[in-house]
């Protein structure tokens, strides 16, 4: 060796042909800032190729262990600082790897050896390290910063190394040891769902450990898993004393409450919700102006006037974020006591209100409008399925007296309506989109299993609710740009140019542009438009909305690129989402000429704390509908339904049973006797030996092959495509003609039949953004 290793003696214990260790490899890259391969060799004065390769290989490791990074090409080697170290979430995926979430650059990729310290959500400082064949950014973690929970359910395992809880999705991959005598303690049987607690955190070479504390009883395995998500996500679903006693202290509205507010409580104010909705904090009303014109009267329930800043009753709302809605159950952001109770806008009551009071010209413009604190009457609790009878025919017997034979709530809902029907056009010329979607609930039976999955319909009662929410919205973030308030608004950020030029090369398929970058809601309308009236319109819409950016809060406004408004806030659903309470308190202070209320938090920690408890939220909301979907299916195994093509990847087809809208997948191995190549660009599977082709809004049959609960999937057996979709019959002479060119141009000696390709990751897919 020629150079002065202080670990030259123990590399030459382990190697025959040592080369520098990596603290002399350290050391020379920091003398020289940053260095190649070739230099660092040079350096060295290492000649001899092995020692060169070798070299190499070393670097390639120090790279792997966020000792160093590298750039370029050739790569340049440089040591990681403080400022390469980043701080994020961790997302774990059932399949045992994971991501390091970060706010202002791609996530990091963590490989089952990182992920190993670490539980889905905890708080980690990483380096980005380096880039795989996928062009992920690889990272390792530094530090564990703060975790998000220590309490855990799961099932109780046992194998020769002992005692286990294995848990479920998102930590499938962390089983926790307990001991004999923990096991015993509490008798604890193989297989029972048991809580248990934090002992010792897992590392590099071991397991978390942990102890029982409970045994839980598997006789509700719908209630169970409600508890298990709330632990796994680490949503609060308990009331802690002081936030109770908050709540419980307000009485009902007297006089004292009422000083200077506006009293409307003789205007015929209703609310309309869905059938099982128990907290309404909406009402609305609307009347004819002179010339044609209107009024329209948002009333909104005025949380703000008892969730008073920075009380218990406040930071624990902040803590949640948001209510969180499962298919049988809700976990509110308030107690009870106030989200069904004094700030749900309840039939014959005295509430308390914020209001949007909305003047709107013939044409849709809206002409002016004002905020002001009220106190409201609701005459009426109607629900959608009523007002939607109504409108159809005003003498259904299902349409009850409180809207018939109420003439002013009667005049009201009529007038809303024309107005719905005005707003509808101006929504269409400003290219809002409209995906043609659908969404369900889960009608169970009495023992709690699932009776029926029935979709959503949306009737114009629903649709005119959400078009006068969206005109207390936009006016809302109007008021708060136009008085510089400190509020969130809800931004929608176009679509990527990745995504663009996805749908740009998929909108070929039906003679239809659509740019490479910078898409606008017309280009998207355009497509909307052109296909909703095909049988395979929800497959088409659903991939549109998939290129779609995620929404999220921020102070600063960049508009809504899918409502297609400039400037958008939240300000209808205080009882539920913390950024409209927030807004609420800005917009009362303003117009009341008082202080703007001083927060614990800051406005860019708001944003990230609300947008990240949204999707906590959703996620936990998806994992429990998936994990009843595919309980039931269990019991289902074996038998055949029809269903259609609802995504298409290189791995196979995803199917939506027709009749139960559960997604499972058909593995490309099951897809059918044939050697299938995946075409991106036109969303489909192509048979090269038959001409087979697999795609979009096909009809099939498909068999229940099995049900992996760990993985939640649910994997179908292909048995007969029932039919083509439009797309895909008009394509079927293109694609039969290349597979005889295919054919053709194959060696002669190769079997007829090839072995499907498969892949390593199924991956998922997402059906639905929040506006």
């Amino acid at each position: 060796m020629s150079w002065n290793d202080p670990n030259a003696s123990s590399e030459a214990q382990k190697y025959d042909n040592p080369i520098p260790s990596r603290e002399l490899i350290l050391s020379t890259i920091n003398e020289h800032g940053e260095i190649t391969h070739q230099q660092l060799a040079k350096a060295f004065n290492i000649a001899d190729p092995d020692q060169f390769d070798a070299l190499g290989n070393r670097l390639k490791a120090m790279t792997r262990d966020g000792q160093v990074n590298r750039d370029g090409r050739p790569y340049r080697y440089r040591t990681v600082t403080q400022h390469d170290i980043v701080t994020g979430t961790v997302s774990a995926h059932p399949k045992g790897f994971g991501f390091v979430l970060l706010s202002d650059m791609p996530d990091l990729f963590l490989h089952e050896k990182q992920m190993r310290w670490v539980f889905n959500g905890d708080t980690v400082e990483a380096v980005g390290t380096s880039t795989d064949n996928r062009g992920r950014t690889e990272g390792r973690i530094v530090d564990v910063v703060e975790r998000r929970q220590n309490h855990f359910i799961g099932t109780l395992a046992h194998d020769e190394d002992g005692y286990c809880v294995e848990l479920g999705s998102p930590n499938n991959h962390q089983p926790i040891t307990v001991t004999e005598d923990n096991v015993q303690a509490f008798n604890a049987k193989q297989g029972s769902p048991v809580k248990v607690d934090i002992i010792d955190w897992p590392n590099q070479h071991e397991f978390a450990t942990g102890k029982i504390t409970e045994v839980l009883s598997d006789d509700n395995d719908r209630e169970l898993i409600i508890e298990t998500t709330l632990l796994n996500y680490d949503i609060p679903s308990e009331f802690s004393e002081a936030v109770l006693n908050q709540a419980n202290d307000y009485q009902e509205p007297t006089e004292k409450d009422l000083k200077g507010r506006v009293d409307l409580r003789d205007l015929p104010l209703v609310t309309i919700d869905g059938e099982d909705a128990r907290d309404f904090d909406d009402a609305v009303f609307a009347e004819k102006r002179s010339g044609g014109n209107y009024r329209v009267l948002v009333a909104i329930a005025d949380v703000s006037y008892y969730v008073t800043p920075n009380s218990p009753l406040d930071q624990n709302a902040y803590e949640r974020g948001t209510s969180v809605y499962f298919p049988h159950q809700v976990i509110p952001m308030l107690p009870e006591v106030l989200s069904n109770g004094l700030c749900s806008l309840n039939p014959n009551l005295d509430r308390l209100c914020m209001v949007a009071d909305i003047k709107i010209s013939r044409a849709g413009k809206i002409t002016s409008y004002e905020f002001y604190p009220g106190v409201m009457h609701s005459q009426a609790r109607l629900t959608y399925n009523q007002v939607n009878a109504y409108l159809e025919n005003p003498k259904d017997s299902s349409v009850p007296k409180s809207l018939t034979e109420n003439k002013d709530v009667k005049k009201s809902v009529d007038t809303l309506h024309q107005l719905y029907e005005l707003l509808l056009k101006k929504r269409e010329e400003r290219h809002a989109m409209e995906f043609e979607t659908v969404e369900t609930y889960i009608k169970f039976n009495e023992k709690g299993g699932i009776e029926a999955i029935l979709p959503r319909t949306r009737g114009d009662a629903q649709k005119l609710i959400e078009e006068c929410m969206l005109l207390a919205n936009t006016c809302a973030a109007n008021f708060a740009l136009k008085n510089e308030l400190p509020v969130l608004y809800r931004n929608h950020d176009k679509p990527d140019g990745e995504k663009s030029m996805r749908i740009h090369e998929y909108a070929k398929n039906f003679g239809l542009s659509f740019p490479e970058e910078n898409p606008t809601q017309a280009d998207y309308q355009r497509i909307i438009e052109a296909t909703k009236e095909r049988p395979d319109a929800i497959s088409i819409h659903s991939m549109l909305l998939r290129s779609m950016m995620q929404a999220n809060y921020s102070p600063d406004n960049i508009g809504h690129f899918g409502l297609a408004y400039d400037e958008y806030s939240h300000f209808t659903s205080p009882i539920r989402r913390y950024p409209d309470l927030m807004l609420h308190r800005a917009i009362k202070a303003e117009v009341t000429n008082t202080k703007q209320p001083v927060m614990d938090f800051s406005l860019e920690g708001a944003g990230m704390q609300t947008s990240d408890t949204e999707r906590r939220a959703e996620k936990a909301s998806r994992y429990v509908e998936s994990w009843l979907k595919c309980h039931y299916m269990k019991d289902h195994v074996g038998e055949e339904f029809d269903g259609v093509v609802t995504t298409v990847t290189n791995f196979g087809l995803f199917i939506t049973l027709t009749d139960l809208y559960i997604d499972g997948l058909v593995h490309i191995s099951n897809v059918g006797d044939d050697f299938f190549v995946y075409d991106e660009q036109q969303q489909q599977l192509i048979g090269k030996d038959r001409g087979t082709v697999f795609g979009l809004g096909d009809l099939v049959k498909v068999k229940v092959a099995g049900v992996n609960m760990d993985l939640l999937q649910i994997d179908f057996g292909l048995q007969a495509k029932l039919q083509s979709s439009k797309m895909n019959q008009t394509k079927k002479d293109h694609s039969n003609r290349s597979s005889q060119l295919n054919q053709s141009a194959t060696n002669k000696d190769q079997p007829k039949k090839s072995p499907a390709k498969k892949s390593g990751s199924r991956g998922g897919r997402g059906n639905s953004k929040k506006s």
